[in-house]
C-alpha cells in the first residue's frame, strides 16, 4: 500500500496511463477518468466510444452524485425502412446473437457526459485530456491478447461492412488483426481533437454530427433533431449498507445498481459463499416474479425505463485530496458501421432483444434506456473510500456485489477480492468459478442442482477495477485480470 498517493483502475494500460499523466499533470480524479476514457476509445475500440454512453459516480467533499449518460431512443420513429441484421458472436462454448446495423443506433451521450462530468469537476483544458488518446490513435499501439480475443469474439461486427474492415481487418481483408500487430486510428484522433476543441456542438451540430447522419443515412434512426436533443441527468445515488459501510450505486433508470441493493437486503454482513449464493437467488426470484423481466422490475420501482446490456469497460480514480470516481462505459457492440472519417462506430443498443423483445423498430420515443452498468462508491467505517465497477452484461450486477461483500464484510483487500472466485445466478442456474474449497463447493451443489462449475477465472463473470484509500492516505487496488486490468499508482 502506498501512503498519501493517488491511484487508476483501468481495463488497458494505456488507459490507465492517461488518467495517471493527467493526474501528474495536476487534474482532478475527474479529469483523470476523462483522459482514461477518451483513451479507452481508441485503447479498448470494441468496449467504449464516442457513439456510446454510460454513467460517472463522483464522491468530493462529502457530497456523491452520478452522472447519466447513458444512451436514449430518438425522438421519433424513422417512417422509412431500418437497416438490422443478425451477426452471431463465437465466445468458444457458446455463441451468442447479435443484431447491428444502422437502425440498431441509440442516440449516444458519451461526449456529452464527459463534458458535463468535466464542467463540474474538472481542473485541466479538455485538450489536454484528449492529447494521450490522440497520440496513441495516431501514432498506434500494440494489440494485446485480451483485446485480440475480444476482436475475435464479435468479428462479424468488426468485418460488417467495408468500413469496418478497412479499420479492423488485417491485410487479407478478412480476418481480424491479430495480438502483436499495431492498431492505428488517425481519423480517430482527429475527431477527438475536433470534439476537445468544439465541445459538445460537435457531436450536436457540427462537422462531426454531420458524418454521424451521413453513416446513419443507409436505414438508420438518428436524425440531427434527435442528436440536438440530447441531455445528459445528474442523479442522487441509491443508498445501501453492507457491514456499516455506506454504498452509492447507480439509481434508476439504472437496473444494475436497482439489483445489486436488492442483493445486499438479503445479505449485507457475511462473505460466506452459500450466503452470498443465497442473496443472489432471491433476487433472481424476485426477478421471475416481476416475469423475469427487468424492465417490469424497474416498473416497480420507478418510472417507464427499458433495459440495455451489453459490453461494458471500467476506470477508477482516487486523487490525492480524495476526490473518488467510478465511470463505466459501453457501446453495445457497436453498430457495424465506421462514421467516415472519424474512426469510431455508433452503438447498437436498439437492436438487444432484452430492449426491443418484439423486434429492433419496437421502441418507445423519447426514453432514456437503463442498464447493468453499475459504477460504486463504498464509504467505510475507518473512514476508508473504494470506488469499483466493471463490465460483463448481466453478471456485472453479481461481480459487483461479489467483490462489495467480500471487501466490506469479509474484510479482504481488494485484490483478494477481485481475484476470488466469482458466482452469478440467472434464471436458477448458477454459474461458479471453481477456485474454492471442497467445503463451499459441497454447499454450493447442495443448493443448486442446477448448475456449471467453470475451471478456470474468465471474463463472463465480468472485470471489476477498484481503487481503496484509506484515511491515513494509503492507496491500494486492483484491476481484474479476468479482463487484462492494470492498477497503478501515482
Amino acid at each position: 500500500m502506498t501512503k498519501n498517493a493517488a491511484g487508476v483502475a483501468a481495463g488497458h494500460a494505456l488507459t490507465a496511463e492517461a488518467a495517471s499523466e493527467a493526474l501528474k499533470d495536476g487534474g482532478t480524479a475527474v479529469d483523470a477518468a476523462i483522459a482514461g476514457l477518451w483513451t479507452a476509445t481508441v485503447s479498448e475500440p470494441v468496449l467504449s466510444s464516442p457513439g456510446g454512453g454510460g454513467f460517472i459516480m463522483v464522491g468530493h467533499r462529502g457530497q456523491t452524485n452520478c452522472l447519466d449518460f447513458f444512451v436514449e431512443t430518438p425522438p421519433q420513429r424513422p417512417s422509412g425502412d431500418i437497416d438490422a441484421f443478425v451477426i452471431e458472436a463465437d465466445f468458444g462454448p457458446t455463441t451468442q446473437a447479435f443484431t447491428i446495423g444502422n437502425g440498431t443506433s441509440a442516440i449516444p451521450g458519451f461526449v456529452h457526459g464527459l463534458f458535463a462530468a468535466h464542467e463540474r469537476y474538472g481542473r485541466l483544458p479538455m485538450e489536454a485530456l484528449v492529447a494521450h488518446a490522440a497520440s496513441v490513435a495516431r501514432n498506434g499501439f500494440t494489440i494485446n491478447a485480451f483485446q485480440a480475443f475480444l476482436f475475435s469474439v464479435v468479428a462479424p461486427i468488426l468485418i460488417a461492412t467495408p468500413s469496418a474492415r478497412a479499420l479492423f481487418a488485417d491485410s487479407d481483408g478478412k480476418s481480424i488483426r491479430p495480438a502483436g500487430s499495431v492498431f492505428r486510428n488517425p481519423d480517430l484522433a482527429d475527431a477527438l481533437e475536433e470534439i476537445a476543441s468544439e465541445g459538445i456542438e460537435a457531436v450536436r451540430s457540427g462537422e462531426i454530427a454531420g458524418m454521424i447522419l451521413k453513416a446513419q443515412a443507409d436505414g438508420g434512426t438518428l436524425t440531427a433533431d434527435a442528436l440536438a436533443a440530447y441531455q445528459p441527468h445528474w442523479r442522487t445515488p441509491n443508498e445501501a449498507t453492507v457491514a456499516g459501510a455506506r454504498v452509492f450505486l447507480n439509481p434508476p433508470p439504472s437496473a444494475g445498481g436497482t439489483l445489486i441493493a436488492r442483493m445486499i437486503e438479503e445479505n449485507n454482513n457475511t462473505a460466506n459463499l452459500s450466503a452470498m449464493a443465497s442473496a443472489m437467488a432471491a433476487t433472481d426470484r424476485a426477478w421471475s416474479e416481476s416475469g423475469r423481466s427487468l424492465q417490469r422490475f424497474l416498473d416497480l420501482q420507478g418510472p417507464n425505463h427499458k433495459v440495455a446490456q451489453r459490453g461494458t469497460t471500467h476506470v477508477s480514480v482516487i486523487d490525492a485530496d480524495g476526490m473518488a470516481v467510478a465511470a463505466t462505459v459501453s457501446n453495445g457492440e457497436g453498430n457495424g458501421t465506421i462514421v467516415p472519417q472519424c474512426g469510431f462506430m455508433v452503438n447498437n443498443m436498439l437492436g438487444e432483444d432484452d430492449v426491443n423483445p418484439d423486434g429492433v423498430a419496437d421502441w418507445q420515443p423519447g426514453i432514456r434506456l437503463s442498464s447493468m452498468m453499475a459504477p460504486t462508491l463504498a464509504s467505510d467505517t475507518d473512514s476508508g473510500l473504494a470506488v469499483l465497477g466493471s463490465g460483463g452484461s448481466n453478471r456485472i450486477r453479481s461481480a459487483v456485489y461479489c467483490v462489495l461483500t467480500r471487501h466490506l464484510a469479509g474484510q479482504r483487500p481488494l485484490e483478494d477480492a477481485i481475484t476470488a472466485a466469482r458466482l452469478h445466478i440467472e434464471n436458477g442456474f448458477l454459474e461458479f468459478e471453481g477456485h474454492i474449497s471442497d467445503d463451499d463447493r459441497a454447499a454450493l451443489e447442495a443448493q443448486f442442482p442446477e448448475r456449471r462449475c467453470w475451471d478456470e477465472p474468465n471474463l463472463f463473470f465480468g472485470g471489476v477495477h477498484a481503487v481503496r484509500k484509506n484515511a491515513d492516505g494509503g492507496i491500494s487496488g486492483a484491476g481484474d485480470p479476468r479482463r487484462g486490468g492494470v492498477f497503478v499508482t501515482v
